[in-house]
C-alpha cells in the first residue's frame, strides 16, 4: 500500500487471535510494528516470525491496565521505532458468561481493568505522541456485545460500550488535531475467545481474523484521514465506505 511504508503502528493483544493477524497484515505491508501482549513468552513465535521477515519491530509483556510498563513499553517504541502513527486497542479478556449479579468482584474488577482502563491508558500516553506531532489514528476494538443488552454476557459487554463511548468522546475532543478515533466491530471470527464464549459452534463456519485487515489498514491510511467518531462492522464494510458518525 503506497505511502504506509516505515510508519508505526502500535497493537495490544498481540499474542493470537485478531492482534496477532493485524501485526502480520501491517508488517506485510511496510509497517514497523510494536506490540504487547500480558506474557512476552506468549510473543516469542510472533517476533521470531518478524525477525526472520525483518520486519522493524517492538514485542514485550505488558499489562496494559499497569501505566509504569504502558509508560516503558511506549517510551522504548519510540525511542526504537519512531512516534507511532497508528494505535490499535486489541487485548481484552472475556471473563464468565453468567448473570450480572453473580459476577465475583475480583473478576468485575480485572475485565474492566484490561478492556476499558488498559485502553483508556495506553491511548492517553500514545495519543501524547501523536499530538505532539498533529497526526495518528487510534482504532479501538469493541464487539456486538456493546450494542444492546445480553443475557449473561456482563462484565465484557458493559466493558466494550464504554471503550465505545469512551472512543466518540475523545473523537469530539480531537477534532481539528490531526488525530482521529474511530472503533471496530470485527465480528464473528474464528479464535480462542469466540470459542470460548460458544463452545458449540463449528469455528469453520467463522471467517479467520485476518480477514478484517483491509478496515484496519484503510483507517490506518491516509484515505481516511478526514474519518473520526465512527463506527464499522468489519462484515459490512467495503473499501471507502463511511457509516454515520456516532
Amino acid at each position: 500500500m503506497p505511502g504506509l511504508s516505515r510508519k508505526t503502528v502500535v497493537i495490544t493483544g498481540a499474542s493470537r487471535g485478531l492482534g496477532r493477524a493485524l501485526v502480520l497484515a501491517f508488517a506485510e505491508g511496510g509497517w514497523k510494528v510494536s506490540a504487547c501482549a500480558r506474557s512476552a513468552a506468549s510473543l516469542s513465535e510472533l517476533a521470531e516470525e518478524l525477525e526472520r521477515s525483518a520486519v522493524p519491530h517492538l514485542c514485550e509483556g505488558v499489562d496494559v491496565s499497569n501505566e509504569s510498563e504502558v509508560r516503558s513499553w511506549i517510551e522504548r517504541t519510540q525511542a526504537t521505532l519512531g512516534h507511532p502513527a497508528v494505535l490499535i486497542n486489541n487485548a481484552s479478556l472475556l471473563g464468565s458468561r453468567q448473570p450480572l449479579l453473580s459476577i465475583a468482584s475480583q473478576e468485575w474488577t480485572e475485565v474492566l481493568a484490561a478492556n476499558l482502563n488498559g485502553t483508556v491508558l495506553v491511548t492517553r500516553l500514545v495519543a501524547e505522541a501523536m499530538l505532539a506531532v498533529g497526526e495518528g489514528s487510534i482504532i479501538n476494538v469493541s464487539s456486538g456485545a456493546a450494542i444492546a443488552p445480553r443475557v449473561t454476557w456482563g462484565t465484557y459487554a458493559i466493558s466494550k460500550a464504554a471503550v465505545e463511548a469512551f472512543s466518540y468522546n475523545l473523537a469530539a475532543e480531537l477534532e481539528g488535531t490531526g488525530v482521529r478515533v474511530n472503533v471496530v466491530d470485527p465480528g464473528a471470527m474464528r479464535t480462542a475467545m469466540r470459542a470460548e464464549a460458544y463452545p458449540r459452534e463449528d469455528p469453520q463456519t467463522l471467517k479467520e481474523p485476518g480477514a478484517t485487515a483491509p478496515l484496519f489498514l484503510w483507517l490506518a491510511g491516509d484515505e481516511s484521514r478526514a474519518v473520526t467518531g465512527e463506527r464499522f462492522q468489519a462484515d459490512e464494510w467495503r473499501r471507502g465506505q463511511r457509516t454515520g458518525a456516532l
